[in-house]
């Protein structure tokens, strides 16, 4: 998942925590920092929320929102 979000969408990701369960078929949690473009931002969310993942998102330093 994370590879993908580099190598298709060109996203620099940033691992800020995770929280992985043993023996549970990769069951967890992660918060990732994603930068790029819109665009790019736009498509590696739309991926993940292909995978059903639930996606929690936060306003950035800058004021921004991730929603797109």
């Amino acid at each position: 998942m994370i590879s993908q979000l580099i190598s298709a969408y060109s996203l620099v990701v940033n691992i800020t925590k995770a929280m992985l369960q043993p023996n549970t078929d990769g069951e967890g949690c992660f918060d990732i920092e994603l930068r790029g473009k819109l665009p790019q931002i736009c498509s590696g969310l739309a991926y993940l929320e292909s995978l059903n993942l639930r996606i929690v998102g936060k306003l950035n330093a800058d004021g921004d929102h991730w929603f797109c």
